[in-house]
């Protein structure tokens, strides 16, 4: 099983458009459409790589394109970013009984649609020292959409570690993705820990009929 393929997938895009910024470098409206559009031009892309994609021969050569939600500026948010420097290393849930290692890196505190809302971000402790993974961030989670319009077990962000001092991040709902296994059951993806389930919608990002 490809167990970081997710990881490995978009470590070059977090350079770009997937990175965390600090608050000062906001995108406007018109920057942050092209900036999702390119991150779905990417993600396409690697769907289509035969080397990357979870997708057997047959559904590569069927894709068109991965399905979207619309882009909406309203789910490109400014969090509040505390850092967690106590927490201990711990195993996350699986799809499978594989259980990675990962400490909660900090906390993002934000408001969507007039609700105060939390999430936990997680350095995977794995990929440590891997060449491009070095600043990984990985943000799981649920919301009120899982199973009626995006992938029934959650999707993920990924993030960079921010430069030090930091304490705003944007947070970009629009380029959350699915795991693998919601397109192979061979593969191994965590589950978003109980503390990131969201009691709201977030209608974009990767859409899923399952």
């Amino acid at each position: 099983m490809k167990q970081l393929f997710f990881i490995a997938i978009f470590a070059s895009l977090l350079g770009g458009p997937a990175q965390a910024q600090p608050a000062a470098s906001r995108l406007d409206s018109l920057a942050h459409q092209r900036s999702v559009l390119a991150f779905q031009q990417a993600l396409n892309a690697e769907f289509h790589n035969p080397q990357e994609s979870p997708l057997t021969p047959a559904e590569q050569r069927a894709l068109t394109s991965l399905p979207f939600y619309p882009t909406r500026y309203g789910y490109y948010v400014a969090a509040t970013f505390v850092r967690d420097s106590t927490s201990r290393p711990f195993a996350m849930k699986t799809s499978t009984a594989r259980r990675p290692t990962y400490r909660k890196y900090g906390e993002l505190r934000f408001v969507l649609n007039g609700q105060p809302q939390r999430l936990s971000v997680y350095q995977d402790q794995e990929p440590l020292g891997q060449p491009g993974l070095e600043d990984y961030l990985f943000l799981p989670f649920t919301d009120l959409t899982n199973g009626r319009g995006s992938y029934g077990g959650g999707r993920y962000i990924d993030l960079h570690i921010p430069p030090r001092g930091t304490t705003v991040m944007q947070i970009d709902f629009n380029k959350a993705y699915n795991p693998s296994c919601a397109y192979n059951h061979g593969y191994s993806c965590p589950v978003p820990p109980a503390e990131n389930r969201l009691n709201v919608a977030i209608p974009v990002g990767v859409q899923s009929e399952h």
